[in-house]
C-alpha cells in the first residue's frame, strides 16, 4: 500500500503553503496526502489578508476520521493558531505511534502573525515534546526560545534551546543567515550540516511548509531521520529554484519541479 502523510495545518488561498504546499509536496514525492485543516486564511502573494481558526472539536473529527480508518504512516503539523489547538493536536499525536514533524509556524513568510502569542507556551510545552523532528526557522527560534542567530556559529546554541523542549532532533533552519543555505540537524549528540548553494530567486513562498512535508513524505517511506532530511532538503532546493513569478508579490516554489524533470 503506499504510504501514507496526514497534513494538520491551515488553508491558503493562494495555493503557495499550507495544505495546498503539504499535499502537492506528497504528490511529487510519491506518498498519499490528506488533511486536517486547523484554519481558513485568505492569503496571496502579498500576505495575508485574514484568518479564521477552526473549533477544536473540528479539527479533532478530521484527524480521527482519517486515522481511525485509513491509517498513518507520518503526521506533520504546521499552523495551529491558538493554544487549545495546538493542546488539541499535541495530544491526538501524542496518541498516534508514527514518526511527527512539527514546523512550529509562528509568522508568514510576509511577517503576518499566524500563532497568538499565548499559544507559545503551549507549543513548548506540549507540541515539541511529542515531535520526531522539529523544524524552526530562525524566526520562529527566536520567538519560541529567545535565542537570536545572526551567524552560523549559533547554529548550535539555537538547536540546544529548541531540543531542550523535549523533540528528538531539530532542524535550524538558516536560510535567513548570509551566503550558503546552511541547516544544523541534530538530536543533541549526532549533527549533521546540510548546505546548498542559495538561489538568487525571490519566489520562495511556502518553503518551510514544502520542507517539513517532505520530511515527513521520506519519514513514511520507511527511511531514518537525517537520510530524510537530507533527501528534503535537495527536493526543496530543487523547488526554490524552479520558484515562479504569482500575483504582484512573493511567488510559490514550484512542487511539481522533479515531476516535469523525470518526464523527458
Amino acid at each position: 500500500m503506499k504510504p501514507r502523510v496526514l497534513t494538520v495545518a491551515g488553508s491558503d488561498s493562494g495555493g503557495g503553503a499550507g495544505i495546498q504546499a503539504d499535499l502537492k509536496t506528497m504528490l511529487a514525492l510519491g506518498v498519499h496526502g490528506m488533511s486536517v485543516v486547523t484554519a481558513v486564511t485568505a492569503q496571496n502573494s502579498l500576505g495575508v489578508q485574514g484568518a479564521w481558526e477552526l473549533p477544536a472539536e473540528a479539527v479533532r473529527a478530521q484527524y480521527r476520521s482519517v486515522v481511525d480508518d485509513i491509517g498513518v504512516q507520518a503526521v506533520k503539523t504546521g499552523m495551529l493558531a491558538s493554544a487549545e489547538l495546538v493542546e488539541t493536536v499535541a495530544g491526538l499525536i501524542g496518541g498516534t505511534d508514527v514518526p511527527t514533524v512539527v514546523d512550529p509556524v509562528g509568522i508568514s513568510k510576509h511577517g503576518d502573525s499566524l500563532l497568538a502569542d499565548s499559544a507559545l507556551d503551549a507549543v513548548r510545552t506540549k507540541l515539541l515534546p511529542v515531535a520526531t523532528v522539529a523544524t524552526p526557522n530562525l524566526d520562529e527560534v527566536a520567538q519560541l526560545t529567545g535565542v537570536r542567530v545572526d551567524s552560523e556559529g549559533q547554529l548550535r546554541e539555537a538547536a540546544a534551546a529548541v531540543l531542550s523542549y523535549g523533540p528528538r532532533w531539530v532542524l535550524i533552519k538558516g536560510g535567513h543567515l548570509p551566503g550558503d543555505a546552511v541547516d544544523l540537524l541534530t538530536d543533541g549528540s549526532e549533527e549533521h550540516w546540510l548546505r546548498a548553494p542559495r538561489h538568487d530567486n525571490r519566489h520562495t513562498h511556502g518553503t518551510g511548509c514544502t520542507l517539513a512535508s517532505a520530511i515527513a513524505s521520506q519519514l513514511a517511506m520507511g527511511r531514518s531521520v537525517p537520510e530524510a532530511v537530507t533527501e528534503a532538503k535537495e527536493y526543496v532546493t530543487g523547488a526554490i529554484a524552479a520558484g515562479f513569478a504569482l500575483g504582484k508579490g512573493i511567488g510559490p516554489v514550484d512542487h511539481g519541479w522533479a515531476l516535469r524533470r523525470e518526464a523527458f
